[in-house]
Formats: structure tokens, sequence, C-alpha cells
């Protein structure tokens, strides 16, 4: 079959020939839809080599949709043609934040050397994936695979986000999102669908905060030097009582402090290497600030039923599998508005 790996260090990812994996006892086969590119798969390649914490070649693709293709051994609850969604973040389904079905936050992946499809497991950027446990499957329940799959992680990983700062999105607050991009954007729908507060969308891109009022931002603001004074304004000098960022980087985490209201909430999604001091005076009174990772199988769950609603739904471009390596180019320049989805299967 073909693949798109990650081979070499510091080169461009490859289109290459593997063999057509087969499912062991208690694994699933899976044809793939779609698998979403995503700034994460970036970010890993750009490590260094004394760094770099995967074996190579690897299969990119943490987000993945498709169809069972074939059951190992003891596998139930599932059927050959099932069409699927895949929650990527996989933990050993035994220890206790496993039990709660966060698996993303799994007390032993790292000791058992689990790792998620694309992220140190062969990923979804093929035609086909094998995938290691029926429970890591979703129903897609009717929903297009490729407007699905970027859900998986650009819709789940801003839900967690978000669903966790629920109790400060009360009428009359605010929420910033920082970033609006693949998962920026889709944040800003969560946002509207599942609270009453005002949001502000910031980019440095105006594209994307023509992406962002499109989808639902009440206000845009360039990402500049001015852009807390601007928030704080339109504020009437309050604040956020919610900031999501998307970038991660220090001019943005520096921002976000900066906007946070008394008692808000600041959580850093993006992987841009910014850090945030806290501490008394660092911040006003009793921000709290978070780094989520992904979210739980559950709520992956949620953000698929969202969908079925039509309340929120990803701006997608696609791309063959020989394309692949040009959709990497263009996030990486910073030309794909919304999320680029790969159609190894055509």
């Amino acid at each position: 079959m073909k693949a798109l790996q990650y081979r070499t260090i510091g080169a461009a990812p490859e289109v290459v020939t593997v063999p057509d994996p087969e499912p062991g006892p208690g694994q699933v086969l899976l044809k793939v839809s779609a698998a979403g590119v995503c700034h994460s798969d970036i970010a890993v390649m750009s490590w260094p080599a004394e760094s770099f914490p995967y074996a190579l070649p690897l299969t990119l693709g943490h987000e993945g949709a498709g169809t069972v293709a074939a059951l190992g051994d003891g596998v139930s609850g599932l059927k050959e043609g099932d069409p699927v969604a895949v929650y990527g973040p996989w933990g050993c389904g035994l220890c206790a934040k496993c039990a709660e079905g966060k698996e993303n936050y799994c007390l032993r992946a790292d000791e058992l050397g689990i790792r998620p499809p694309g992220l140190g497991a062969p990923g979804a950027m093929a035609e086909y994936l094998i995938v290691d446990d029926a429970r890591h499957l979703v129903p897609l329940d009717g929903l297009d695979p490729v407007a699905a799959v970027p859900l998986t992680d650009a819709g789940l990983t801003p839900y967690h986000a978000i669903k966790r700062a629920l109790p400060k999105l009360l009428p009359g607050s605010t929420a910033v999102v920082i970033g609006t991009g693949g998962l920026g954007h889709v944040a800003i729908q969560l946002l509207r669908a599942m609270t009453a507060a005002r949001v502000i969308a910031l980019d440095v891109n105006e594209d994307k905060l023509a992406l962002a009022r499109s989808v639902g931002a009440h206000e845009s603001v360039l990402s500049d030097a001015g852009a807390a004074a601007k928030v704080r304004e339109l504020t009437g000098g309050i604040g956020a009582q919610a900031v999501f960022d998307f970038v991660g980087a220090e001019p943005t985490v520096r921002t976000a402090g900066a906007l946070a209201a008394v008692e808000g909430e600041i959580s850093i999604v993006g992987i841009g290497g910014g850090a945030l001091p806290v501490g008394f005076g660092a911040l006003p009174f009793e921000v709290s600030v978070h780094a989520p990772y992904w979210g739980s199988r559950g709520e992956l769950i949620e953000v698929l039923d969202l969908a079925r609603t039509g309340a929120v739904s990803v701006h997608t471009e696609t791309y063959s599998l020989d394309e692949a390596p040009l959709a990497y180019e263009r996030l990486h320049a910073g030309k794909v508005n919304g999320r680029a989805v790969i159609l190894p299967n055509g």
C-alpha cells in the first residue's frame, strides 16, 4: 500500500510503498477514507535528531476515519464496512485515567511505549491503518468522513479546553480565541454553540480573521502589540473570562496573560513553545493557567454529536495521498485556510 512517511530527520515527508498490514488479535484493520493534516506533524518533523522521540520511518496522520476492512481474533461489536472515526490518544485501557475514558492522560502510556497513530505508531496517511483496539473507534453514524476527520483532533482538543471553562462563560462574559486556523475556527463555533459568551478572535492573518467572522466570532482583532489593549477596550477594561491560545508561542501567551480578567482562565493549547509566568502579581488575581492535551473518548462522541446537529463544521481542502507533501508545504507557509484533509483511497 501507499503511505506518507517521515523518513529522515530534517527532510520532507515522502509517499512510499509499504507492506499491507494485517490485524492481529484484538486489532482492527481500517481502510482509510480521510486523514487530517496538523501543525503538530510539522512540530514533530522540526525536532532535532538528538531529541526525536520516535522510530523512523514514521507514517504520519493522527486524525483518521474510514471503514472497517478486517477484524482480528476476538474483536466484537464491529463488522466489515462500518464507517468509523479513530480516537487518537491511545492508552493502556486499565489505569485510573483510562477507566474514566481519559486515555489522553493515560498514566502508563510512556512506561508501556503506547503511542498515538502518526505520533509514534503508524498513522492514518496510508491506504490502511491498524487500530490497536476496537474501543478506539467511534461510529460516524452518517457523518461524512472528510468533514468529520478533523474533529478527532481539531474538534476534540478545543472542545476539551472549552468544556473545562464553561463555568466562566456565563451571559455577559467574553471568550478570546488566539489563532483562528485549524483548531481556532472550530473553537469559535463550539463557543457559540455551547456558551452565551461574546467571542473575540485574534490572528495575524486577515484571511483567517475573515474565516473567524464567517463562523461566528463577534469581533476580530489583529494579533499585534496592541491586541490586549484592544480587547480590554472592547470589554470595558475588564478583560476576558476565558482565553484559548491555539498558537502557544511566546508572544501569544504574553498577550493571553495581558488580556485575561480577574478570576479568568487561560488555556495554552498550541505547542509553539511559549510559557506564561504564574505567581502573585504576574497575572490578575486568581487567573488559572493550564495546558490541556487532546480529549477523552466520551468527549469525542460529544463532538461528533454536535457535528450531527450542524452546530460545528470544519472548513476543509482535500488532497490525494500523492499530494500530501504539498499539503504540508502549504500548511507550513500558512496557506491552508481551515484544515487540510488527505484522501488515501481517492
